[in-house]
């Protein structure tokens, strides 16, 4: 594998050396910058153009999902979208996961988790996938499920774009949603569940399932099970 550049914006000194120690276990992981507040952090971002840069969400001056905001816009103005973005925080309220996506964070991470797991989160959101740490799938899950049609046609929440996805994403949404059935299969693939166990559950055939996958996978635009889990969320399927 190619060396991963991280920069880690932490502003608790303890946990910016462990973050730092953990990481540098990885020979291709290269730590080439900190920051201990979010100005400092922003400008690392814009000069050193890291592969993935862990942030603190309660950083002293401007919490890290305003700085997540403030250099998603800036990527967006340069074209240059290669930095990749993993909330790392003690915070796993429902307001806190929501915002961090709707500013753009690529993966949004607990600070107790293991370090096998943040090593393995660092390098998948690196290769252009998403990652969910299993302390808040339940969160993303019950979100997502908010605004599909229920049993009887109607609609079980209100649906709000976050500006988080690309237009041909948000189009192809529109003009194809996820049914009702295919929530179903989706929820159990975020649950950790396999073809042959997402069939059990639901009655179906692994056929009927596979089938099922495909259709998500190609109407969120994404090309693995993780990431249309956050796709769904990051497109505005939230009330």
């Amino acid at each position: 594998m190619s060396e991963i550049k991280v920069v880690v914006i932490e502003d608790h000194n303890l946990t910016r050396i462990g973050l730092r120690a953990a990481l540098q276990t990885q020979a291709e992981m290269k730590i080439v910058g900190e920051a201990s507040n979010a100005r400092e952090g922003l400008q690392l971002l814009k000069t050193l153009h890291p592969d993935v840069a862990t942030i603190d969400i309660g950083l002293p001056d401007m919490d890290g999902i305003e700085l997540t905001r403030q250099f998603r816009q800036y990527q967006a103005q340069t074209q240059d979208y290669a930095t990749k973005l993993l909330i790392l925080t003690m915070q796993n309220s429902d307001e806190a996961v929501l915002a961090a996506f709707a500013a753009g964070a690529d993966s949004y991470c607990m600070k107790d988790i293991a370090t096998e797991k943040l090593v393995e989160a660092v390098k998948t959101i690196h290769t252009g996938s998403s990652w969910i740490d299993p302390a808040i799938a339940d969160i993303i899950l019950q979100q997502i499920r908010h605004d599909f049609p229920d049993r009887n046609g109607g609609i079980t929440g209100k649906r709000v774009m976050i500006n988080a996805v690309d237009p041909e994403v948000e189009k192809t949404l529109e003009t194809y949603p996820l049914t009702e059935r295919e929530m179903d299969v989706l929820e159990l693939i975020v649950s950790g569940c396999d073809n042959a166990e997402i069939a059990q559950k639901l009655h179906l055939t692994i056929g009927t399932v596979k089938t099922h996958v495909r259709s998500i996978l190609s109407k969120l635009c994404v090309a693995d099970r993780t990431q249309a889990a956050v796709r769904a969320l990051r497109a505005g399927l939230v009330q």
